[in-house]
């Protein structure tokens, strides 16, 4: 069983790498801030975090899946795509990219509580047959130590790594230490939910395991 990931976010692969899956990569085209800004338009409302982050993980999955009808029409397995965003304090917070900007968020985040929400599309595709697709959106309660630093914000800020992230931190890097508390899949935070794809895979008639093909690190 061939795994696809509509991505080409590092945390997302070695995610599945560490569960076990070596996938191909696919990098979707879709232009996400023109989704977003059509169909708010259309609906004459903003979308709220999870609708927004599930609507682009299908869209992601979904040009993937077109990509390989034409590419790889012999491609039998199932294609993952999904998209993150972080709340805090009613905002909606995506990468600062730059310093400043996570300097400001990371002082007004310390000892609060934030939500990332996580959108998942899966694909079964098969050849000859008609793509099946299921979809669910994780959430995931990110706590963040009262007693960080303005020193330890500098030096966080400094390595580079909160500014291309949603949020402005990582739970499974350098960011982890100013994190006291996960509510809900730890996975979620990385990047996608694993129990989320676990369920949204069986669903399609798929058993995790069929989709191991990852030799464990000994």
């Amino acid at each position: 069983m061939r795994v696809c990931l509509a991505s080409t976010s590092p945390a997302r692969l070695m995610l599945l790498r560490q569960a076990g899956i070596e996938p191909v990569t696919r990098s979707p085209q879709v232009d996400e801030e023109g989704v977003i800004a059509a169909v708010e338009a259309a609906e004459g409302r903003m979308l709220p975090p999870d609708e927004h982050v599930l609507l682009l993980a299908r869209r992601k999955a979904a040009d993937v899946v077109a990509t390989l009808a034409q590419l790889e029409p012999d491609f039998d397995g199932v294609v993952i795509g999904g998209d993150s965003m972080f709340a805090f304090g009613g905002e909606v917070l995506g990468k600062p990219l730059e310093p400043a900007v996570a300097t400001a968020r990371w002082e007004s985040m310390r000892g609060g509580t934030g939500i990332l929400h996580s959108g998942h599309s899966v694909y079964r595709v098969a050849p000859g047959q008609q793509p099946r697709e299921a979809h669910a959106v994780a959430q995931a309660a990110v706590t963040f130590a009262d007693d960080v630093t303005s020193a330890e914000i500098a030096a966080y800020v400094a390595s580079g790594e909160p500014l291309h992230v949603a949020g402005a931190f990582t739970v499974d890097s350098l960011g982890g230490a100013f994190i006291t508390r996960v509510e809900g899949d730890p996975s979620t935070v990385v990047g996608m939910s694993l129990s989320t794809l676990r369920r949204l895979v069986r669903e399609l008639g798929v058993a995790w395991t069929d989709l191991w093909n990852r030799e464990p690190v000994s």
